[in-house]
């Protein structure tokens, strides 16, 4: 699919209109991007999150800015971005105005109760894909080669340590693994 600004606004604007549960439940729009529109491969979004979540900001914010400005530099980043918080801002308006007229309605309540693990899933089925890219070569023939026992081991040494130190800043974890890839890097 050929590259528009009108286009990049609608798939963005789309994306923050329908994303609930914040950032992370934007991945499965973000894939659905890159297979309806080919602006970037599954590869490149994980390296896009791994840029999004190694900087300051909202992962959906700043994926959103890093997208549009692959696509069309500074205009497309602030494209992009805009079109991903107007949704929000649009509806947070009307929301704050009607608050007090929700909070107790049964059915909003009733709407949160299952969208609460709709998001969940969402969430879940777009780690599950980060996880096949960062950890596994599926195309590859032999265990030792379709998983990659490296990757594995960052992983879950971070998980582990991260559940043991969670008093310390997640740039610790980010910039840890940063260093270890880049050890591993060089033996490899």
């Amino acid at each position: 699919m050929e590259f528009s600004y009108l286009l990049l606004f609608w798939e963005f604007f789309k994306t923050g209109l329908f994303t609930i549960g914040g950032g992370l439940a934007a991945l499965p729009f973000l894939y659905d991007i890159s297979n309806r529109t080919g602006w970037y491969t599954h590869a490149q979004l994980i390296d896009m999150i791994a840029v999004s979540e190694s900087t300051p900001g909202p992962i959906g914010v700043n994926m959103a800015t890093y997208v549009g400005f692959t696509l069309a530099g500074i205009p497309g980043s602030v494209l992009a971005t805009f079109a991903l918080v107007l949704p929000t801002i649009i509806i947070a308006y009307f929301v704050a105005r009607a608050l007090d007229r929700f909070r107790q309605n049964q059915l909003v309540n009733a709407a949160f109760y299952g969208l609460r693990p709709a998001v969940c899933g969402l969430i879940a089925n777009a780690c599950w894909g980060i996880v096949k890219v960062s950890m596994f070569d599926f195309s590859a023939s032999g265990f030792f080669d379709i998983v990659n026992i490296p990757a594995f081991i960052i992983f879950f040494l971070a998980f582990f340590l991260i559940e043991k130190y969670k008093k310390l800043h997640p740039i610790v974890f980010i910039a840890s693994g940063a260093v270890i890839g880049i050890a591993v890097g060089a033996l490899m």
